[in-house]
Formats: C-alpha cells, structure tokens, sequence
C-alpha cells in the first residue's frame, strides 16, 4: 500500500521589507489616533495618515520591486489600513463632532467610516475587477479627505454643524462600498495617450498644493470623485451613441 506524503507545512516570513513597510502604516495610524483622541492634535493626525498612506504605497512598490509579494503580506495590508484609513479619519470626525457642539452617542455614528472601510478592504481582496481600476472610492482617498478637513478645522479655516460631520462620515461611507468605478493612477507606459485622465487630475492637484496648500487635499478627493464619475457618464454616453 501506497503511503501518501505529508505536505510540508509552508515556511511563513514575517519580518520582509514590505511587511516592515506595513507596519510603519499601522503605526503611523495608530499614532493618528491618539493625537486625534488624546491631545485633540488634528493636524499631527493629518501629517500621520499621509505617512500611512506614503508608507502604503511604498509596501506594494517594494513588494513588487522584490518579487516579495505574499498571503500574508496581503493580510497585514487590509489589517492595517483598516486602522490607518477606517478608524483614524473616523476618530477626527468624532473630534470635529464635539468640537462643533455635537453632544450624546449619535456622534459615534461617525465610526460607520471604520466599519465601511473594512468592508470595502476585504471586498477589495476577493474583487477581480480592481487591477487596473477601483469600484467604489479607496480607503486611503477617504481618509485623506477627512485628515485634511481636520486640519483647517483646526486652523480654524471653517466652522461646520455636528449634522454635516455626521453626514459625511455616511457619504464617504456609501462611496466606499458603491460600485462606481474610480481610475487609480497605475501607470502602464507613460505616454500621454491613453493616460489623459491620470496626467490631467495629476497637473491639476499639483497647481492646488502649491495655491492652497494641505487644505487643497480634500479638494483633491472632491474633484478625484467628480472626474471618476464623469469619466463613467462620458463612456456611457459614447457606448449608447
């Protein structure tokens, strides 16, 4: 009789420099939040989830520049984003709700960004259709929105009622999860043809940067989520003439 072999248990690596990378994200949000909810320092968990969001972006760069790409890795991405780009941003809304006269539990509702953005994340995992493009707005556009509305809060650029924060944190929790598509800004050659969307949206937030500074930020997103929806009417429309 014929013995069958046991298959070697598969040897797992923590410690990589994408992984390493991902933990630098994890960090920087957990650091996000306790500026937000200790010291009410919504500009230093602005300047937080940027370098989250940097260092989100350099975990899948080096992933893919050392062929280092794994399960795990794939994991403690969604794990840490959850905290980066759901509960940070979600933690500055709750903070611009009591700074703005919001009193009781219903300010909790703004954790609905948390909740929609791990959704979003592990549907992200499973959704064959987000190599060359996303469905539903990313994490990490969110929660920049937020960081940078928290941050002229702060600066005192604007006042806003406890309702608006309340309806934003349920807008952006809807976009999350919608089945819109939204062009991400992966580059398969970098010619001008075929990129016009990309290298216009990219032209036009430099100039807002360098006019309006951080606070330009969630204008960016504003006009990131305008574009991707126009985009989509223009295709339907070509499609049906």
């Amino acid at each position: 009789m014929k013995k069958t072999s046991k298959r070697e248990p598969q040897k797992i690596t923590l410690f990589t420099i994408p992984n390493l990378l991902t933990l630098c994200n994890l960090v920087s949000g957990s650091l996000a939040v306790v500026f937000t909810l200790r010291y009410d320092g919504l500009q230093m968990a602005f300047f937080m989830i940027v370098a989250a969001a940097v260092f989100d972006f350099l975990d899948g760069f080096s992933a893919r520049l050392f062929h280092s790409s794994s399960a795990l890795g794939v994991q403690l991405d969604s794990l840490s984003d959850v905290v980066s780009f759901g509960v940070a941003p979600s933690a500055i809304l709750l903070s611009m709700f009591e700074s703005s006269g919001g009193v009781g539990e219903i300010g909790y509702g703004v954790f609905i960004l948390a909740a929609f953005s791990a959704l979003r994340l592990a549907k992200f995992n499973i959704d064959e259709r987000q190599h060359d493009r996303f469905i539903g707005l990313p994490t990490p556009a969110s929660a920049l929105f937020v960081a940078s509305a928290g941050y002229m809060f702060e600066a005192k650029l604007f006042t806003v009622h406890p309702a608006v924060v309340l309806a934003v944190a349920v807008v952006l929790a809807v976009l999350l999860v919608s089945e819109i598509p939204m062009f991400a800004l992966k580059f398969k050659h970098y010619g001008f043809r075929g990129n016009e969307v990309r290298y216009l949206f990219l032209g036009i937030s430099l100039i807002a940067l360098v006019v309006g500074g951080f606070g330009a930020i969630s204008g960016i997103i504003l006009l990131y989520i305008l574009v991707s929806i126009l985009s989509l009417w223009v295709c339907k429309s070509s499609r049906q003439g």
